[in-house]
């Protein structure tokens, strides 16, 4: 015979899949008293540097809500308990209870049950120390100087070590508090003190790129090189390509450019797209180009990144781009979109920077960052004229890219800024 019975059941914060051990819970959908059903989300979690949401796997009646909003969970803990009713079998009859089992000393092997008759020794009385003398407190020198530079009598003092031995704690007890003024009513009222600092816990974004920095940074030995290039023809050919009715809906800029020559350039240079891998002490050469784009967001750095860009024609790559940063900055990045990555590309010229040394994503060998683009004098056919210049930046993990190599890929991606036919030519 069977009757309907309600359990709770608990969901636990999952493992994502991205090697992460907590999230921290932006949002909850519902409340106790909810009711749920299976795949519904319940909540948004933040890990990876992406936005997630979760849902429940069972139907039911939300319970409670075990961590609240802002609260950083590790995977596997308890987030959410839910009342789910489903069939019970009835129990058994009882049975009458019984007895307890008679009290058993405890045995000892080899002794038996007797309760031993071994006679403890009495302890010996305490006596107890002699008397302190008469109008002289009993101190060490450290204490009666204490005693002096705070002005206090020791004969005043209450001994409360052994033997009527006054401790540094009965003179400091015995220091008589000097009077508060009575706070004058006239007087105007004093402004707090603005605080000098602020303290915002380290979690979300914030921590995953902490970690990946400092990891990258101490992991791979880095080298940066430079490179100062004309881009007068590209600024001309983007201004074109803006008008091109192929490109329309898609933000045309440098940047686009800047990464098909990349991809041009790793194609020409296939060694610079590589992993090295530690564990199995071997050099792990891709063929395929997940291109990584660094995008501020308002939650902090991430790193989303193409996957096969190296196969796709310039409108196709102008449409991917522009969706990646939007879908970045509106913090609906998947966590798929942030794994796989095989070099990277930043715009630091976006904030009027001309150069840096950009630290690896990690798991990748090269990372080139662009800055800003403006006229400066330059020597063109002979006369100094103005011209559209900008400085690119390349580190490298030198484990498996050597000086070489990175300086031709380098110069690569310079050359086909130089002159983007070359788009043609070599890509």
């Amino acid at each position: 015979m069977t009757d309907t019975a309600v359990r709770v059941r608990e969901f636990r914060m999952p493992d994502v899949g991205e090697g992460l051990t907590e999230a921290e819970v932006l949002t909850w959908h519902v409340r106790p008293g909810d009711t749920v059903t299976d795949g519904q989300v319940v909540c948004e979690i933040e890990t990876a540097k992406a936005v997630v949401e979760l849902p429940v796997p069972f139907d039911g009646v939300v319970h409670e809500l075990r961590c609240g909003e802002g609260e950083t969970v590790d995977v596997g803990q308890v987030i959410i308990s839910v009342s789910v009713a489903e069939a019970a079998a009835v129990p058994p009859p009882r049975t009458a209870p019984q007895p307890p089992p008679p009290e058993r000393l405890p045995v000892l092997v080899g002794y038996g049950v007797g309760r031993s008759s071994t006679k403890r020794r009495p302890r010996k009385p305490v006596v107890p120390g002699p008397a302190p003398v008469p109008g002289r407190a009993l101190a060490k020198p450290p204490v009666r100087k204490l005693a002096k530079d705070l002005g206090v009598d020791l004969a005043t003092v209450v001994p409360s070590g052994p033997g009527g031995v006054v401790t540094r704690d009965d003179v400091h007890a015995a220091v008589v508090p000097l009077p508060v003024p009575a706070p004058d009513a006239t007087a105007a009222p004093q402004a707090a003190p603005a605080e000098r600092e602020t303290r915002t816990p380290v979690k979300g974004v914030r921590k995953a790129t902490a970690a990946a920095v400092t990891a990258s940074a101490f992991t791979a030995p880095h080298v940066t090189e430079f490179v100062t290039v004309d881009v007068t023809r590209t600024m001309r050919l983007v201004a074109e390509l803006g008008q091109d009715p192929q490109l329309a809906g898609c933000r045309v800029t440098p940047m686009l450019l800047v990464a098909k020559a990349l991809l041009v350039a790793v194609g020409r240079n296939p060694g610079i797209n590589a992993t090295w891998d530690g564990a199995a002490q071997e050099i792990v050469r891709k063929h395929y180009v997940n291109l990584g784009i660094a995008a501020a967001t308002p939650r902090g750095l991430i790193v989303p990144n193409i996957k096969d860009a190296h196969t796709m024609p310039l409108p196709q790559l102008a449409s991917a781009i522009t969706e990646l940063v939007s879908t970045a900055r509106e913090g609906g990045t998947s966590p798929a979109a942030l794994r796989g990555g095989s070099i990277t590309l930043t715009n630091i010229g976006v904030f009027g920077i001309d150069a840096g040394t950009p630290i690896l994503n990690p798991g990748e060998s090269a990372i080139l960052a662009v800055g800003a683009i403006g006229p400066r004098p330059w020597i063109h056919k002979g006369r100094i004229k103005p011209r559209q210049v900008v400085t690119l930046a390349l580190s490298f993990d030198h484990r498996l890219v050597d000086g070489e190599l990175g300086s031709m890929f380098l110069a690569d991606v310079a050359a086909v800024l130089e002159r983007p036919r070359r788009l043609l030519t070599w890509g």
